[in-house]
């Protein structure tokens, strides 16, 4: 006997079949859409969505579905912020965040609820060290890393002492202490280490210490508005004359056009660079301006879309199927990324193992000049997977 199904039945069963079968992916930006990182968080959104615009709108075939949460670059927010992702609007995936402090409360969020948290930026040590967990993964970088790639360069010019100056949080700390390590370890010496409260930007009495203390080069980490204008006041102190400064690339990147000549001969280390002159790289700068022609293309923009494809390589291995956890994660940290940077890889902690570039501020562009360190792999200290 046939059995016979109603055209209501059977619109049902397709509704369901459809739902089941096409369920977009829901994805939680928690990034900075205001205050000093605004520009930042924006890029890294940018950079995502290019890359899912390149593969036709879906990543490995699933629709996606954005969710978007402003965390402001405040701790203290941070939990709260988080859950509204995670509880109210039940994301899969979580990516964020720019600020090392809300990205750890982040982490912790996430590894509580298992969600899976890709890290577009913050680069606190312990999200890879004692937070350190199969579902979080980074496509940045750990503060430790352009710190402790920039110590060998300044030693090779034959600098001897410095003195590092940062905001007193967490990322200014580990990539300041990156350089120390690495410095000291080549036989320079640090001779003051120097802070400020996040976000100040009062630097004038910590420029007249310096001045005070005639390093032969000074190390900093700053990044967005703070960055603009501690160069633009180390410039006009003079100091640039005598004193060379060196920082994390986030010192210059996404700040050029506002430093202006204040900027200009400045050394940086990072992940990544103008004028690395690949293909990968210049489709994708093409496809960047292309997109949004009144934002460059910078380590933001990268880091964001590298997220993406690290999603990507993580929803096809379980065709889509977010709820395959383990197998999702462990396929992301098992890609090769072929990055605008170079291709990079995954430590067991779920941080890039990757080369950190030299660079030189010329014109408006931080001109890649070599290497500073091939294949650097953070050191994940804590990290019990």
């Amino acid at each position: 006997m046939k059995k016979i199904v109603t055209h209501s039945a059977l619109a049902v069963l397709l509704a369901l079949g459809a739902g089941t079968a096409c369920a977009a992916v829901k994805v939680g930006f928690m990034l900075p859409y205001s205050g000093t990182y605004a520009k930042l968080g924006e890029a890294i959104e940018n950079g995502f969505r290019l890359y899912v615009m390149e593969q036709g709108g879906k990543l490995a075939g699933q629709e996606l579905e954005y969710f978007k949460v402003d965390d402001e670059s405040n701790p203290a927010k941070a939990p709260e912020n988080a859950n509204r992702l995670i509880k109210r609007d039940q994301v899969d995936i979580l990516v964020g965040t720019v600020h090392s402090g809300v990205a750890m409360a982040l982490a912790k969020a996430a590894k509580d609820a298992d969600v899976t948290l890709i890290i577009p930026n913050a680069g606190a040590d312990a999200i890879t060290g004692p937070l350190c967990s199969k579902g979080i993964f980074r496509s940045s970088f750990s503060n430790w890393q352009p710190g402790y790639a920039m110590g060998p360069v300044a030693a090779k010019k034959g600098y001897k002492t410095a003195v590092t100056i940062t905001w007193n949080y967490a990322a200014g700390k580990e990539s300041t202490n990156g350089f120390k390590e690495s410095f000291e370890k080549a036989g320079g010496k640090v001779i003051e280490h120097l802070t400020l409260p996040f976000p100040k930007v009062e630097f004038q009495p910590l420029l007249t210490q310096i001045a005070s203390l005639k390093p032969d080069a000074v190390y900093t980490f700053f990044a967005g508005g703070g960055a603009v204008k501690f160069v633009q006041d180390y410039a006009a102190s003079g100091l640039n004359q005598t004193i060379p400064l060196l920082g994390s690339g986030f010192l210059t990147d996404g700040t050029l056009e506002a430093q202006g000549d204040a900027a200009k001969g400045i050394l940086t280390t990072l992940h990544y660079a103008d004028g690395l002159d690949t293909p990968r790289d210049n489709a994708f700068r093409a496809s960047y301006a292309k997109q949004y022609p009144d934002m460059p293309p910078d380590v933001y923009a990268v880091q964001g879309y590298d997220a993406a494809q690290m999603l990507e390589a993580g929803l096809k291995a379980v065709n889509g199927d977010v709820k395959q956890k383990d197998a999702m994660r462990a396929a992301i940290s098992a890609a090769t990324i072929d990055s605008p940077r170079g291709k990079f890889t995954l430590s067991k902690a779920g941080n890039p193992i990757q080369d950190i570039y030299l660079r030189e501020v010329q014109g408006h562009k931080n001109q890649d000049i070599g290497i500073a360190a091939k294949a650097l792999a953070d050191p994940a200290r804590g990290c019990r997977l």
